[in-house]
């Protein structure tokens, strides 16, 4: 037979904790329904006319070059462009006679940054430059990349390009920076800095004729929620199961057995409901557990949502 008690706030512990789960896809596997994860160029046009639509550019949804790259430089380069480290911060005095002394320049824009280490960024501003961003969709990566997971290669590439955990993307063979990753955004971004060194890279890594393998974790955060199940000595020490009641019918005499001053009740399922009364989960016990009469019992169960 059942009880019910219900839990005070002292009997409930959330925990928050992070999970990872890897994915590794290849070929054609990067744009199934299912993954889609996108490559695009990026184009610095520098000509007057500028006609929309005119260089798409995507492997499952048609961008325009020129938009992708102004894009990725708005968000995350438009701080590195005079400085690889980022643009000095304003130093100028407004004085009491209205003149102004020092450096007038400033940042005009806040670019994202994934690591709180002291950001070094390159971003080709020459007249046709280009650069590659490959985009994976946040169904998969969660909350944001893991840190140090991202692998791409292809069997026509001598090398693999990995992330060094704060937002590098390197040349596995020479340790050189190629690009940047943003972590939280799941966008692995190909910048150079030697545009002749990139323009190879890109012909393999960014056109989706190319099979190339694409590999990462995940980073999602679960909250286990602990329940403290707490009986006291004299609470819940008589059952009320109707099988203890000897005869055929409801006597109510119970068995001598259930009448020793050792007898007590035996816990085996403990269920959780709402406010109203509703189960929502059911915990069963590895085996019966016996009620103290002396002290305090308690069963702990963890839930992971």
């Amino acid at each position: 037979m059942s009880i019910f008690k219900s839990f005070i706030t002292s009997d409930v512990i959330v925990s928050p904790f992070k999970v990872n789960k890897s994915f590794n896809f290849y070929g054609n596997e990067l744009t199934g329904s299912n993954v889609e994860i996108d490559r695009f160029y990026g184009l610095n046009n520098t000509a007057s006319l500028w006609i929309s639509g005119s260089n798409p550019t995507g492997a499952i949804n048609t961008q325009d070059k020129i938009l992708v790259y102004r894009s990725i430089k708005e968000l995350y380069y438009s701080n590195f462009l005079l400085n690889s480290n980022g643009s000095p911060a304003a130093t100028a005095s407004f004085n009491v006679d209205g003149t102004i002394t020092g450096e007038l320049y400033t940042p005009n824009y806040y670019n994202y940054l994934s690591t709180t280490l002291t950001a070094s960024r390159y971003f080709p501003t020459g007249s046709g430059n280009l650069i590659g961003v490959i985009s994976i969709p946040s169904n998969l990566f969660g909350e944001y990349l893991q840190p140090g997971s991202i692998e791409i290669d292809s069997p026509n590439l001598s090398t693999t390009f990995s992330d060094d955990s704060n937002g590098n993307l390197l040349n596995d063979n020479t340790s050189e920076k190629v690009g940047d990753v943003i972590y939280e955004h799941g966008l692995i971004i190909f910048t150079g800095p030697n545009s002749p060194y990139l323009a190879p890279i890109l012909a393999q890594i960014i056109d989706p004729t190319v099979d190339i393998g694409v590999r990462f974790n995940s980073t999602v955060t679960i909250y286990e929620t602990q329940y403290k199940c707490t009986i006291r000595e004299n609470e819940f020490n008589f059952s009320n199961n109707q099988t203890q009641i000897s005869g055929s019918t409801n006597s109510g005499i119970l068995y001598d057995f259930a009448t020793g001053s050792f007898f007590t009740p035996y816990a085996t399922t403990v269920g959780l409901y709402d406010n109203s009364y509703n189960l929502l989960a059911v915990a069963k016990l590895a085996q019966p557990l016996p009620l103290s009469a002396v002290t305090d019992t308690s069963i702990l169960i963890n839930l992971d949502l």
